[in-house]
């Protein structure tokens, strides 16, 4: 099954606006989704840049989100546990939370990627996305993603 994955800051494919970088005010742009299947338990969404200069760069891992919500607002708190029970993760960056798009230079890819689970995963706030990759083995009832673009502007 596919979760339709969006936001009302940008659409699929496209720029995401600079508010949500660390060039400005480095907030978590609002997200929205449907699709997730009646049987999930929870939720969870990792976001990366597969372009960055090291490899893959984890920008945010949040989870244990409940699975009847439909979104998330902007600006999600940069704290452990958020106020509906999800739990938030370790970014590459070592921080709590979301850390928005900070290419060096060219045009980076960052991907959200949610997925619907049969179960809340076994696993306190802080943890990795391998952490939270290796708890969602075997339980993931439906995926989807929404990928924006961003360059550094001078």
């Amino acid at each position: 099954m596919t979760i339709n994955l969006k936001s009302p800051a940008f659409k699929n494919e496209e720029m995401i606006p600079k508010q949500y970088t660390c060039y400005d005010k480095n907030v978590s742009p609002p997200l929205e989704w449907s699709g997730v299947p009646a049987s999930a338990k929870s939720i969870a969404i990792i976001t990366e840049d597969p372009d960055a200069p090291r490899g893959v760069w984890t920008h945010w891992v949040v989870y244990n989100l409940p699975a009847d919500i439909k979104g998330l607002p902007e600006e999600v708190p940069t704290q452990d546990t958020l106020k509906n029970g999800a739990e938030q993760g370790i970014n590459d960056s070592k921080n709590i939370g979301y850390g928005g798009p900070c290419p060096p230079s060219g045009v980076h890819r960052y991907y959200f990627k949610i997925y619907a689970l049969d179960e809340k995963l076994p696993l306190k706030s802080g943890s990795t996305k391998g952490d939270v990759v290796k708890a969602m083995k075997g339980h993931i009832l439906a995926e989807g993603q929404l990928m924006g673009k961003y360059k550094k502007v001078k």
